[in-house]
């Protein structure tokens, strides 16, 4: 019903649509819009159809989200691509911090049990963390970043440093930013390097981006979302090499609840060149390099 009315009132339909350069015809879907709509009116599919209804917390606020089958499993396949470029393989024993409820989690969770990786749900009660450390020796720690700091922060508070911990990666959900703002804190912390991973509430997965060995940036799922870099305040794409702009992102394969011309409201340009890795995704980059 949302974008029904919405292309409605723009002039717009389905059969006016059929390059990539005939996106710009569709307006944007701005970030207040998801807040401020009805969750319903984005379904695209009966209620019938749908699989999981997830309703994701942020301090105050929460964001509900539906998937069908396919979409569950294509965010799996997305966050399994994302695992094994930070490293991660059958023989991780992986420690994921937070509520299984939230789906962006229960997706990680789904997508290491893919890859045959030993799971050890921390949940979100750090009374019990540092037991459940001490029991099984994690490799790999994957957390929202408020939970990665509380870690740390109890772990000092117990006379334990994290850096002691035979750990070989921290994987860090961002709900607010593509780069955590305390990475090099983190870093220079834990001793070992910190991929992050975009998981704004609004997306409902987080595996949209992801950062591999090299670290120089983070690569984008072109095969499930069409990135846009879009010149700030205005509608025209930016066409400058390496240019900064905002990223603009548009679901591919998402079945219940696609997002059209969705405004990020990230700072990023888009990478000409291959990767060092050698993934053909094509890669972003940020005003702060590291992935």
């Amino acid at each position: 019903m949302f974008y029904r009315e919405r292309f409605a009132r723009a002039n717009v339909s389905y059969e006016a649509v059929e390059t990539l350069s005939d996106l710009r015809k569709i307006p944007f879907l701005e970030r207040d819009a998801l807040w401020q709509e009805n969750r319903l009116d984005f379904l695209t599919i009966p209620f019938s159809g749908l699989l999981r209804y997830g309703v994701m917390h942020e301090e105050s606020r929460e964001f509900a989200a539906f998937y069908t089958n396919g979409d569950i499993a294509h965010n799996v396949e997305m966050m399994t691509r994302a695992l094994v470029a930070a490293g991660v393989h059958r023989a991780s024993v992986v420690a994921l911090f937070g509520d299984l409820a939230d789906s962006r989690l229960l997706d990680i969770h789904y997508a290491l049990e893919v890859l045959g990786a030993t799971v050890i749900p921390m949940g979100t009660d750090y009374r019990q963390w540092l037991s459940r450390m001490d029991q099984v020796r994690a490799d790999t720690f994957v957390a929202p970043r408020p939970l990665l700091m509380r870690l740390i922060i109890h772990l000092q508070a117990a006379g334990m440093d994290i850096a002691e911990y035979a750990c070989a990666r921290v994987l860090c959900l961002n709900t607010d930013a593509i780069q955590n703002p305390m990475q090099h804190h983190i870093e220079g912390r834990t001793k070992i390097p910190v991929y992050n991973l975009y998981a704004p509430m609004e997306l409902g997965m987080a595996g949209l981006l992801y950062a591999c060995e090299t670290r120089a940036g983070q690569h984008i799922q072109e095969d499930y979302f069409y990135p846009e870099i879009i010149a700030f305040g205005r509608d025209a794409p930016v066409t400058d090499k390496n240019q900064m702009g905002e990223l603009v992102v548009t679901s591919l394969a998402a079945e219940a609840m696609p997002l059209i011309r969705y405004r990020t409201g990230q700072a990023v340009s888009l990478a000409d060149e291959p990767c060092r890795c050698g993934r053909t995704l094509r890669c972003i980059r940020t005003p702060f390099a590291a992935g």
